[in-house]
């Protein structure tokens, strides 16, 4: 088993849960709500993998906005995200849940982290019917932390609650730049971009991962030789 990974950890939406990007979908109505025009692929550019206050805030930063505008953007935000959850279909993303019974089966443990809250990271699990123990060991949203992507902050506090306590082996997956950045700053063995959600083959391979996969179940062959 290559370096003897213990831990995974695993980014959420775009990642291991496939909700149609509603969340920078949303994020995007609210910022343009406040008298802005913002496209997607914008938002995504500078927002992808951030706790969404401060995705704001650097979404404004680019286009040389006041950041103080952010606070009421994201009370926007934050009801827009309620009202499209209370009626959004999610799934998991292709091959996610039989990777992780693959990984848990060989004593590998699997945690899950997210720039969202507790309560939207909670909302999309109860979605699914993933529950700790099964699916997954642990979870850590920014609420968890005082600093959110790229500082490595979730991934040690991951390590923590999983009693896997040296970074050499951990893996860290995740659809963004700053999910990638996220793992190198915390050390971890190996960094994963996964082009199912926010950034493309090219924008992963610019923060220079491990490995670059179409599909997470590609760490099957990767981990578990």
């Amino acid at each position: 088993m290559q370096n003897k990974i213990k831990l995974a950890v695993f980014d959420m939406a775009g990642t291991t849960v496939n909700e149609g990007n509603v969340v920078y979908k949303t994020l995007q109505k609210a910022i343009n709500n406040a008298g802005y025009k913002v496209e997607l692929d914008f938002v995504l550019t500078h927002g992808a993998g951030k706790e969404k206050h401060q995705a704001i805030k650097d979404v404004l930063e680019e286009l040389n906005e006041d950041k103080s505008k952010s606070d009421v953007i994201f009370e926007d935000f934050k009801v827009l995200l309620d009202n499209a959850y209370k009626k959004l279909a999610v799934k998991a993303c292709n091959g996610v849940e039989e990777l992780f019974k693959l990984l848990k089966s060989n004593n590998i443990k699997v945690a899950l982290n997210t720039g969202y809250n507790k309560e939207i990271a909670t909302l999309l699990l109860n979605k699914l019917n993933w529950t700790k123990g099964e699916q997954y060991d642990a979870l850590i949203t920014a609420d968890d932390v005082i600093n959110g992507r790229p500082c490595p902050d979730m991934i040690s506090k991951a390590m923590e609650l999983t009693n896997v306590l040296e970074a050499d082996k951990v893996l860290k997956a995740g659809d963004s730049i700053i999910d990638i950045e996220e793992g190198k700053n915390a050390n971890c063995a190996i960094t994963v971009g996964v082009t199912t959600g926010a950034h493309t083959k090219e924008q992963l391979l610019s923060a220079h991962p491990t490995y670059v996969v179409a599909s997470l179940l590609e760490l099957k062959d990767i981990l578990l030789k």
